[in-house]
């Protein structure tokens, strides 16, 4: 958790805009009406004390009930909700005036949304912005309200996969043994590219995910590695797949540099084509590989490729990671190892590190929903 907002200050005095609520039930303040309300968010049940169980009654008349923001009223009075509504954020949280006459409800960018006789006292939307997502609320007695930011990735799940692995070389049984990679067939793995000067691409990939891994776990993210070490063989590419999709990661990355021709250089985003068994992640990958895309470029400042793909991304059919993932992922080639301006970065644990924040920062962007 971050920081409280304490907000009991009189109606639009954080400069938030005020707009009618659907039949005139409450008023909503803070970010402005726009689309999609997640479907992540759960309707809010109020249950009244004494009023009969959920199971043995039927809530009162609603808007927008089975949408996300609904409320559903049991033994007490409906005084309106966001359900059905469109907004910029969704619904995180609710509560009640000392009389029940009304609540608030509050979006995850901390926008308040009052009814009934809930008087608006201030938000963290519209101008004056929360740092992080608004998680809950809580009603002061005295009047106002309490407001808390979360860690803006709390609850997610992310799977990087380190390319390669330092000991493939010596074990070529292994990792040439043919796995199956939902086309066709592929080997199990390979060693991985390197600079001119023999720096191996193994060691850069798990340098950048490992910092990387830091940051999004410090935005509140469980992350999963495929690997953690340098010294072992693989895992084989169906394997690195499956340690996401059992994860059920709510994004998967793949980091690798690329051995492309001498005279080219920048990154690449690559991402997966349909082929049936990742059908269903093919869309939200497609967006997690432009997120990825803008952000790194943005922090690291290294071009999209000259040589491979269209502005940065490039759709592929025949790697297996990405064929088998049921889970939102792509594969960056982060910079081309044998072209000497890009090969001088590389090696360069400062820009491993601004490596690591650009895939952190496409990442979140993803999860959050947040260009």
């Amino acid at each position: 958790m971050r920081d409280a907002w304490a907000t009991g200050l009189p109606p639009g005095e954080r400069g938030d805009d005020n707009a009618a609520v659907q039949g005139g039930a409450g008023r909503c303040v803070g970010g402005a009406l726009i689309s999609a309300l997640t479907a992540a968010v759960g309707v809010l049940v109020p249950v009244a004390v004494g009023a009969p169980s959920a199971s043995a009654a039927r809530p009162a008349a609603t808007q927008g009930s089975g949408t996300p923001g609904a409320v559903l009223a049991y033994g007490t009075p409906f005084h309106g909700s966001m359900g059905g509504q469109a907004l910029n954020a969704p619904i995180v949280g609710m509560a009640a005036t000392t009389t029940g006459g009304g609540y608030w409800e509050v979006a995850s960018d901390g926008g308040i949304f009052s009814f009934g006789t809930a008087p608006f006292a201030g938000s963290a939307g519209g101008t004056l912005q929360a740092a992080a997502p608004v998680v809950g609320m809580a009603r002061a007695a005295a009047g106002g309200y309490w407001l808390v930011e979360g860690s803006p990735l709390a609850g997610k799940v992310v799977t990087l996969d380190p390319g390669h692995n330092g000991g493939n070389a010596a074990h070529p049984t292994i990792v040439n043994q043919l796995v199956w990679d939902g086309t066709g067939y592929e080997t199990c793995d390979t060693t991985g590219t390197a600079t001119d000067g023999g720096y191996p691409e193994y060691e850069f990939n798990l340098n950048v995910a490992l910092a990387a891994a830091a940051d999004l776990r410090a935005e509140g993210a469980t992350v999963v590695l495929t690997r953690t070490t340098s010294t072992g063989v693989g895992p084989c590419v169906p394997v690195r797949a499956a340690i996401g999709n059992d994860a059920h990661s709510a994004a998967a990355v793949s980091i690798h540099a690329d051995g492309g021709p001498p005279g080219g250089r920048g990154f690449a985003v690559l991402e997966p084509v349909a082929d049936g068994i990742n059908n269903a992640i093919v869309g939200p990958s497609a967006t997690l590989a432009v997120d990825l895309r803008n952000e790194f470029q943005a922090v690291t400042n290294e071009p999209p490729s000259t040589y491979d793909g269209v502005d940065g991304i490039q759709p592929r059919t025949d790697l297996g990671g990405l064929n088998l993932s049921t889970v939102p992922k792509v594969l960056i080639e982060c910079a081309n190892m044998r072209n000497a301006t890009d090969a001088a970065l590389v090696v360069d644990p400062g820009w491993q590190q601004l490596a690591a924040k650009g895939i952190a920062a496409g990442i979140t962007a993803f999860l959050t929903g947040t260009p």
